[in-house]
């Protein structure tokens, strides 16, 4: 119940600080942030949100996302949404703009600024039309997480239990409850895609069904005979665009008193047969190279692609491309049972870390920054890395680079290890950190594969912190960001007499985007 009241108060606090219910056009979660679509964006007060105990921070892109963390969220969502109902029901007048002012360190102005900077940076550069299509690819994917992730840790409870020889009137039930939902991921995939390409949510379903219907092992095309699941999420998510474009061609031209019989089954006529003698075919065989190429790439390169893999990460996060890696690891996820790809990318935030360690040592006298990285460190230790990117190493630029060093050493670490025969792989993606550890998966034995895992966390760890240490701060940036600043006295009012610095990139900022601009969660 306390509980509950405190998601509620959470809701409730934040309600009147984007502009009231009248103000809120939509409403949507993810992993990590509440996601509204606005009327009018000006009425939002971002000062007073940023300053809420249980907001991380905001971030602006096509919806205005709040940053609440994993858990909090999806228990925070429901609560905002039965306020909404009831404030439109009373009509409430918006919420006035808080006029409460804080005057932050010197330290927090300049990574305030340059935060600012890059956020509206990269917002103008993604909205080109490819990005935008790989946000659409995300938004079909990113539903399906809490679901990867719930059958993905049941997987590995009853892979341990059959290991280890207990249970075994239990195990069968524990194999069908972890995979009936990755058996028809292809039907989730095709609903979710007809829904975000404008089409009949239920019509995308049906066709993508035929892919995972056990009658297309009686068909042949292009000379061999199809297999159930031929194809997997790739050829459900093109079956379901293709329902969508013959969906709108039927209904421009079908008479409306023919379109409830007509366009449905034209709809699953044409694209089914597409689906049937093309694109199964097809998207099977691009299936298969992305896991080819996935084990040749690691096998290989090992160490190098880790390193590479590893060390890019967080730019393709910032530049928006890493949405196109979504399809890519159920792909792996489908065909493999786990995404070797995923624990190599998490040693991204395992540099993060690092980093903000070595800059909580270089910079002893700044309190602001301190806080910060003391306040946003847990969460980057379960893999929500935005408040420490956005907060402290990116706008300080140098600790940035030297983050993405440390990545490059974890994922080089776990890329050795694939070269050398010891796979490491997750069930589901979402989670990152320490809280990727239930859901690892490989082929030498669980205890061989968390091993891998945290000694690629700790090759990161320590990485990050070596290179930031050593060549993270030139001297002049040292000598100005390394002082003691007081806060200011309109902070300390402003917070009952407690005195709270307004901080980069923690629940005090009042100009620092702690989250992507991207998608939704990225967890690194």
């Amino acid at each position: 119940m306390a509980t509950e009241d405190k998601n509620r108060a959470t809701a409730a606090a934040i309600l009147p600080l984007v502009g009231g219910a009248a103000n809120v056009a939509s409403i949507a979660h993810c992993m990590t942030r509440l996601r509204l679509g606005l009327h009018d964006r000006s009425l939002v007060d971002d000062e007073a949100l940023k300053a809420l105990p249980a907001v991380m921070g905001v971030v602006e892109d096509d919806t205005y996302q709040i940053v609440l963390g994993p858990g909090t969220v999806a228990r925070v969502t429901p609560e905002f949404e039965h306020l909404v109902e009831e404030g439109r029901e009373a009509a409430p007048a918006p919420a006035a703009a808080s006029t409460a002012s804080s005057a932050p360190a010197v330290s927090a102005e300049e990574l305030a600024a340059q935060g600012a900077a890059i956020k509206a940076q990269q917002k103008a550069k993604n909205t080109t039309p490819f990005k935008l299509f790989l946000r659409r690819i995300a938004n079909i994917f990113v539903p399906l997480i809490p679901a990867l992730i719930g059958c993905g840790i049941i997987a590995g409870l009853n892979g341990l239990l059959v290991n280890l020889e207990w249970l075994p009137a239990v195990t069968p039930a524990l194999a069908a409850m972890a995979s009936g939902f990755m058996a028809l991921i292809a039907v989730f995939v095709g609903y979710n895609t007809a829904k975000e390409f404008g089409g009949t949510p239920i019509l995308g379903g049906a066709v993508a069904a035929i892919i995972v219907f056990p009658g297309v092992a009686n068909i042949d095309a292009f000379g061999q005979t199809l297999s159930p699941g031929q194809g997997g999420v790739l050829g459900a998510l093109g079956a379901a665009v293709l329902a969508v474009y013959v969906e709108k061609w039927c209904r421009r031209w079908v008479p409306e008193a023919l379109d409830v019989l007509v366009t449905p089954t034209l709809t699953v006529l044409i694209s089914g047969l597409a689906t049937i003698f093309g694109l199964m075919y097809v998207a099977g065989e691009i299936s298969s190279a992305i896991g080819t190429f996935a084990d040749w790439l690691l096998s290989n390169g090992g160490a190098g692609a880790g390193f590479v893999l590893g060390g890019l990460f967080l730019p393709l996060v910032m530049l928006g491309l890493h949405q196109a890696l979504i399809p890519i690891h159920t792909t792996l996820i489908e065909q493999q049972g786990y995404t070797v790809l995923l624990p190599i990318l998490a040693m991204a935030g395992a540099g993060q870390v690092g980093a903000a360690m070595a800059v909580y040592v270089r910079l002893p006298r700044n309190e602001s920054i301190r806080r910060t990285i003391k306040s946003a460190l847990p969460a980057g230790l379960l893999g929500v890395g935005e408040p420490l990117i956005y907060g402290v190493s990116l706008p300080l630029g140098r600790p940035f680079v030297t983050a993405c060093v440390g990545g490059a050493f974890g994922g080089g670490f776990v890329g050795l290890f694939h070269q050398l025969g010891d796979t490491v792989g997750s069930t589901a993606i979402g989670p990152s950190g320490w809280a990727l550890f239930p859901l690892l998966d490989g082929d030498h034995g669980l205890g061989s594969t968390l091993a891998i895992y945290a000694g690629g966390l700790l090759a990161g760890y320590v990485a990050g912190f070596l290179a930031t240490y050593f060549f993270g701060f030139g001297k002049d940036l040292l000598t100005e960001f390394n002082v003691s600043q007081e806060p200011a006295p309109s902070t300390i009012a402003a917070t009952g007499g407690t005195p709270r610095e307004t901080t980069p990139g923690g629940p005090d900022s009042g100009d620092t985007d702690p989250g992507s601009p991207q998608e939704a969660p990225v967890r690194v």
